[in-house]
């Protein structure tokens, strides 16, 4: 699939969330032609404002778990749709099971009817509370299958499992990026994660939350750096999991108390018992994208933190 393949069209489960429409917003600004699928449980139609009226942009309200049924030619089918947060998965676990699984399913049989090229949105969570570190690809992870976290990394590694099958007995060409912590304008106030509910807290002058003594550590990599990378490799022939994330770690407490200056707040912090098999690590070995994407983030954590910051004053 070529760069200079006239009026690609693309169909994007999840397009209306936070990471899914940020990757609409490329693939729209690239000339391709998109229809997005939403039930909007977790998504939100003016994610995708900007597009109103375009018509290269096609808007289809529908659960990805059941028949999907799309006319004409498809060049590429990008899996997206999911509860993201511990927020949302832990209120959604059924949901969230029946996307990774039963989702991934419809989305892999369009992609073998039209001849479509299937990428997967997967997740550093797949590796769990990581017992190696940094994570590369070739890690096959640490998780508890039946903890309130699992629902979540149980559907991605399933969704792997059956990705690959589908690539191995059908012949469907397909990308699956983990994605590790992603930041920036549209997460939800509410979404749970990190990011979101430190600004918030910072801007309303409240208490910064940290779940356990802050010193577990995570990667966090700007959006648009992620939907960079997530292009080179719809773009790439990388058929087996690429880690798409940003390889700088940093403590949740270094990260609240950079909220804090990011937004100019007096807020102090406050620390609240961690949630059951929260990792203790997590940082993207990226290697693998370096060498085979030509990708790395760009974007500094203070420099995405006033971008989102930024942002949500407006919201």
């Amino acid at each position: 699939m070529g760069e200079d393949q006239v009026e690609r069209h693309a169909v994007v489960t999840g397009g209306a969330g936070f990471l899914g429409s940020h990757l609409v917003d490329r693939l729209l600004a690239e000339g391709w032609r998109v229809t997005v699928l939403d039930n909007l449980i977790t998504g939100r139609m003016e994610n995708l404002a900007a597009w109103d009226g375009s018509p290269l942009l096609r808007f289809v309200r529908q659960d990805v778990t059941e028949f999907l049924h799309i006319p004409g030619e498809v060049d590429a089918v990008l899996h997206f749709a999911s509860p993201a947060s511990p927020e949302d998965y832990r209120a959604l676990p059924i949901q969230t099971l029946k996307v990774g699984s039963l989702g991934t399913h419809k989305a892999l049989g369009l992609a073998r009817e039209k001849g479509a090229l299937f990428m997967l949105a997967s997740t550093s969570e797949v590796y769990g509370d990581p017992l190696v570190h940094p994570q590369p690809e070739t890690y096959w992870g640490n998780v508890n299958p039946i903890g309130e976290r699992g629902v979540y990394d149980e559907a991605k590694r399933f969704a792997e499992a059956l990705t690959l099958a589908y690539h191995r007995t059908h012949g469907v060409a397909t990308r699956i990026a983990r994605i590790f912590n992603t930041y920036g304008p549209r997460m939800r106030p509410d979404d749970g994660r990190a990011i979101p509910t430190f600004v918030g807290q910072a801007l309303r002058g409240e208490p910064l939350t940290i779940h356990g003594d802050g010193s577990q550590t995570r990667s966090f990599g700007y959006v648009d750096d992620i939907v960079d990378g997530l292009h080179r490799l719809l773009l790439s022939d990388c058929d087996t999991p690429v880690n798409i994330g940003n390889p700088d770690e940093c403590t949740v407490r270094e990260l609240a108390e950079q909220v804090i200056a990011a937004c100019g707040s007096d807020s102090t912090i406050r620390f609240v018992p961690a949630p059951p098999d929260d990792p203790a690590r997590r940082r993207p070995d990226i290697t693998l994208a370096r060498t085979r994407l030509g990708w790395e983030p760009s974007v500094a954590l203070a420099e995405g933190l006033a971008r989102t910051v930024a942002w949500s004053r407006t919201c």
